[in-house]
């Protein structure tokens, strides 16, 4: 089994450095152009994909029906566990705004955001359910940057923490004991 994990596309407040966390905001024009390249890529890939499955917030959804329509695969319900770690007040204000509002280290502060073990425990539940149930399927899963941080930090501790990029690809080949990474956080489409 494979899963394709993929950071949703560009929206006006990525753009900006807004966290977005749960907030509803739809992809810009620069992020469906980026669904369409990596939509590309996996259409010239050696593996196939059955189906997507979304978090549901506006960006990822909208990312995955577009790669799911240029592969012409379903695009599965939502799933709630996807979504973006919520960032309570912090939400909808730019790294400026955040220090000038509760300094340099705003992260360290209890503003209503989730905190990593939550947001580790809900990505773990998510794929150890997708293996189970869909064992002998490969799987494109779309959500967010910090969901995905958290995952890949709760599979592999340290070795992965560089930033996710918007409309990043990373590939995990499940065995009989682990998620092993086949990629990660590739951006190649976005660079030809």
């Amino acid at each position: 089994m494979l899963v394709g994990l993929i950071r949703h596309g560009l929206t006006d407040w990525n753009a900006l450095g807004k966290i977005q966390g749960q907030s509803d905001i739809p992809l810009n024009e620069e992020g469906r152009k980026q669904a369409a390249l990596l939509a590309e890529r996996l259409k010239n890939e050696p593996y196939s994909w059955d189906f997507v499955i979304t978090s549901g917030l506006l960006r990822a959804q909208e990312t995955g029906e577009i790669i799911a329509a240029s592969l012409d695969i379903p695009v599965y319900d939502p799933d709630s566990r996807l979504m973006e770690r919520a960032f309570g007040q912090v939400e909808g204000l730019t790294a400026a705004e955040r220090e000038t509002l509760w300094g340099l280290d705003w992260k360290l502060k209890d503003l209503g955001q989730e905190k990593d073990q939550e947001v580790q425990a809900r990505a773990l539940a998510f794929l150890t359910e997708l293996g189970e149930r869909y064992s002998n399927k490969n799987v494109l899963v779309v959500s967010h940057g910090g969901l995905l941080a958290q995952l890949y930090r709760a599979l592999y501790q340290d070795k992965f923490t560089e930033r996710i990029g918007n409309l990043s690809l990373t590939i995990l080949e499940k065995n009989e004991q682990a998620w092993e990474p086949r990629l990660y956080n590739c951006l190649k489409h976005l660079q030809e």
